[in-house]
């Protein structure tokens, strides 16, 4: 048999590029031969390259009696900038804009900048991955700086061919390799117009994890300031190393606010521009005169703002955002120099330009921008209650992004923020005239509900453009061709039954198959989405017995004493569906044919919850499995989550999983209650076979130590078949006994232990379990090392 199929896929609207794809099937028939036929824009010229040699402009830092001043080819500059990024909706951190073609790079740039222009702004804040010629790209064109980061480790690093998660600053061969990183970063850009600065780290402090013998016998502020003398003598030498190979730009650091700033002070002797992420509210506070009296170095802020949603009553709050940053900018104003304060600010990069959908969770849900707050900050009154998470990762953005387009391209579309910063960069700080009392009058006139108004078209035109998604998502049509014939086959020409698990007929046939999925989102912290299935041609050789388009087949029943065919069964069905609701208390995920992930990161030490994530195998194997709803807690709640469905997995009875985790110390425990509320029906699949209802209980204690990981586990299974009778054959043909008893309460009883080790090349792990008869979980989700997954249980 052979298969011809040609898939004809689009969408009425744009949607985003997510990991969460259309299902490829193929049939387990025969290999298909694919016909793909594809629409490709023309792409729009390329800019031209420029052989004209590069003009550098000359950047200073100048001081007096009125404070410090950054200087570009002799004019005062203040950074009025951003940090800025390009993740379309539906990609995650490891999305890289510069591999696009040119053409989409440069309407994405036109886009972006053009509106950061109209703004007012002159600067972007942007990591490793940008090239020289898009540096100077952004210069030339629009006349906006760049400040090139290299994040120092601060995300992990490479030595020894190892990654570490957790950069180990006192490694030698770890500082190695971030100096050859900086080397050759500034070595590629230092001949490259439109670079205002360079800049180290990312709030490194925050991440003084790693564990060494100099470390772990200190107690826990101790070991953290050895690791932070480490650190920053590493900053240190990189930063001379950096002036050494391009003396004509400013070297900056972007600590984390103003912790250790006296070891910074002795350690990183050549830093030029103290540059911190301050997050305190509406007001720095202290913090120039704090950096004035222990480093005496200019102030630029490489990261602040505000986020646009309000976590007390869920909803976005563009007014509230545009109030801090009309305050915190002002202050940022008042500090400069010549304005008879401490004149040690030189401005900043506001975060951030657009939203990141993919902050919160990063691998999940990245075509939903998640309302969850993930950390508390009292400096931000309008959503601050006491033990409550108040700041919302996915929603810092000045302007919004629209969906994405079939380039990765999308629309941006302005708060009250943007049009707020607007009106502030309108004043010059270092005109004649811009004193204080200029300066307060400007931003008192500058007025967030006012700002809110402005903006009110841009949210209508984002909304409306939600909207046309709410009715049509995406079509997908898929067409097959079977083709049932050839030389070879041994099936009887006349087959002796009907409906027989082999051809009933030698030639060709055909599948129709047409799919529309609908989005809904009422508000910002809910959103569903169902697919529906519409069968066209049905093929009647029943080629494959249970893929998911055998419903629509003609069916023989007998009813009254004679055969009647069926016709048009189920033509139109549900094909998946899915809700995302986030509250303040719990986030809720609805799942129908649309998958889960299992729970087994999370302290399922005996795989009691299983995946559930089939791919194309939901098609062929017609799975009407999952379908349930997990819910997560939060505030008082956090550590709890539930799940409960008909079949939550595929062969799966009705049941109720509970699981709690909380911390005892060092320790984290897990504990699951599960109940089975009914048995499953009938089975199409042998991996899928109902067992009795049952109860099941598992505790889970983990703790880590100088790169050691210890595990213990119990389990309590099978509570309910105590008393059941059990057979067993002893022996061999010809002599064997037929032995019986009953499963007692000792047999529903296991335990599990597990020490794993990562250090330097070493990866290394000892498991062991002891399960009695019926203490049954399922095999182990989590992988090993090699990939592996283990089945000691289930």
């Amino acid at each position: 048999m052979s298969s011809i199929r040609t898939d004809i896929a689009g969408c009425l609207c744009p949607a985003p590029a997510v990991h969460r794809a259309h299902r490829t099937r193929l049939r387990a028939l025969a290999a298909p031969v694919v016909l793909t036929l594809a629409l490709q824009i023309p792409p729009t010229p390329a800019t031209a390259q420029t052989t004209d040699p590069p003009q550098l402009p000359v950047i200073e830092l100048v001081t007096d009696g009125s404070g410090t001043r950054l200087q570009v080819d002799g004019d005062d500059m203040m950074v009025l900038g951003v940090n800025w990024d390009y993740f379309p909706r539906g990609t995650t951190y490891n999305y890289n804009f510069w591999t696009e073609p040119d053409h989409v790079i440069e309407a994405a740039l036109e886009r972006e900048m053009s509106l950061l222009k109209a703004m007012g702004g002159n600067a972007i804040r942007t990591y490793v991955g940008i090239t020289p010629r898009w540096v100077r790209h952004i210069y030339e064109r629009y006349g906006i700086f760049t400040i090139l980061n290299h994040a120092m480790g601060r995300y992990g690093v490479t030595a020894g061919g190892v990654f570490s998660p957790n950069t180990d600053y006192s490694d030698p061969r770890a500082r190695a390799v971030l100096m050859a990183e900086v080397e050759e970063l500034v070595s590629d850009f230092r001949d490259t117009p439109g670079v205002l600065m360079w800049l180290l780290g990312n709030e490194n402090n925050y991440g003084l994890v790693w564990s060494s013998a100099e470390t772990e016998d200190l107690p826990e502020e101790e070991a953290n300031t050895v690791r932070a003398r480490h650190m920053y003598s590493l900053f240190g030498e990189v930063a001379r190393r950096v002036k050494e190979i391009d003396p004509s730009r400013p070297v900056a650091m972007a600590n984390g606010d103003l912790q250790y700033l006296d070891i910074i002070a002795e350690e990183v002797p050549d830093l030029d521009i103290f540059g911190t992420n301050v997050y305190r509210g509406i007001s720095f506070g202290e913090l120039f005169q704090e950096v004035q009296d222990v480093l005496d170095r200019p102030v630029m802020f490489t990261e602040f703002g505000s986020d646009a949603w309000n976590a007390k009553n869920m909803h976005e709050d563009q007014v509230a955002q545009a109030r801090y940053l009309i305050g915190q900018w002002r202050e940022i104003y008042e500090q400069s120099a010549g304005k008879g304060q401490l004149g040690n600010s030189i401005g900043g990069a506001t975060f951030q330009w657009t939203d990141g959908w993919w902050k919160f969770g990063q691998e999940d849900r990245l075509d939903i921008q998640d309302t969850n707050a993930s950390w508390a900050n009292g400096g931000y009154t309008e959503d601050f209650v006491e033990g409550r998470n108040n700041m919302n990762e996915e929603w810092w953005g000045i302007v919004a992004k629209g969906p994405t387009d079939h380039n990765n391209l999308y629309e941006l579309y302005p708060r009250a923020a943007y049009y707020a910063l607007q009106a502030a960069y309108e004043l010059d700080p270092y005109a004649p005239g811009t004193d204080l009392t200029a300066i307060r009058e400007h931003f008192a006139s500058i007025q967030p509900a006012n700002m809110g108004l402005k903006a009110q078209g841009d949210r209508a035109a984002l909304l409306a453009s939600a909207l046309d998604r709410v009715q049509i998502s995406g079509v997908r049509i898929e067409l097959e061709t079977f083709s049932t014939g050839g030389s070879l086959l041994s099936t009887p020409e006349e087959p002796p039954a009907r409906n027989p698990p082999y051809p009933s007929f030698r030639g060709f046939d055909q599948m129709q198959s047409f799919y529309a999925d609908l989005t809904a989102r009422p508000t910002g912290n809910l959103i569903a989405n169902v697919s529906f299935n519409m069968l066209g041609d049905v093929p009647t050789n029943p080629i494959d017995e249970i893929f998911y388009e055998n419903r629509g087949r003609p069916r023989d029943v007998r009813g009254q004493g004679e055969d009647v065919t069926l016709q048009d069964i189920e033509r139109l069905k549900v094909y998946s569906a899915s809700v995302s609701w986030d509250d303040e208390w719990f986030q809720l995920e609805g799942f129908y044919r649309s998958g889960h992930y299992h729970w087994g990161y999370e302290g399922d030490f005996f795989g009691l919850y299983q995946e559930a994530n089939y791919g194309p195998n939901i098609d062929v194997y017609n799975g009407l499995a999952p379908v349930g709803v997990e819910i997560t807690g939060k505030r008082s709640l956090d550590g709890l989550k539930v799940a409960v469905g008909p079949e939550l997995w595929w062969g799966a009875n009705p049941a109720v999983l509970v699981k709690q985790q909380a911390n005892l110390g060092p320790v984290q425990s897990t504990v699951i209650y599960q109940e089975d509320l009914a048995e499953a029906g009938k089975a199409a699949s042998s991996f899928a076979i109902p067992l009795p209802p049952t109860r099941k209980a598992t505790v889970h204690l983990a703790a880590t130590r100088g790169g050691a990981t210890f595990e213990v586990g119990g389990i309590m299974s099978g509570r309910t078949k105590v008393g059941q009778a059990f057979q067993l054959v002893d022996g061999g043909a010809g002599d064997y006994r037929v032995l019986q008893d009953e499963i007692r309460t000792s047999d529903a009883l296991g335990a599990k232990a597990k020490i794993s080790l990562t250090r330097g090349r070493l990866n290394w792990y000892v498991q062991g379990a002891a399960m009695g008869l019926v203490a049954d979980g399922g095999f182990t989700q989590t992988q090993t090392f090699t990939g592996w997954t283990l089945k000691d249980t289930g």
